[in-house]
């Protein structure tokens, strides 16, 4: 497995700063987690857009972009609540699915919350 396959299969908000190697604040990853992963992931995303080149100077783009939003928040960033709500507006991705654009099966789970149902384990009861 490449360093970079090995990356993609991360999911804990912890892994990526150990696969980095970097040092964080865990009082302060276990309250933004959320608010962190959700910016991390619109880096990713925007890179994912372009060709860096190869996968060293993708994976440097990833620690980078770790960094940055991680210092961002260490440095009092708060989301607006503009940003919160339009987070929970928004029909979540998973992991069938590259984008919550291009689901197809996305239902209303809970007083107009949407969410992709395509996943078997997912239960909203």
């Amino acid at each position: 497995m490449s360093r970079l396959q090995e990356f993609e299969s991360l999911s804990d908000t912890e892994d990526f700063f150990d696969f980095f190697d970097l040092e964080y604040d865990e009082r302060l990853v276990y309250v933004k987690r959320f608010h962190i992963m959700k910016k991390y992931g619109e880096m990713i995303n925007k890179a994912k857009e372009n060709d860096l080149g190869s996968d060293e100077k993708t994976l440097e783009y990833y620690k980078f972009a770790l960094i940055s939003v991680y210092k961002n928040f260490e440095n009092g960033y708060s989301p607006s609540a503009a940003e919160i709500w339009d987070t929970f507006c928004k029909p979540s991705a998973c992991s069938t699915c590259s984008t919550s654009m291009s689901c197809n099966d996305i239902e209303e789970v809970s007083h107009g919350v949407h969410a992709c149902t395509s996943q078997s384990n997912l239960s909203f009861n």
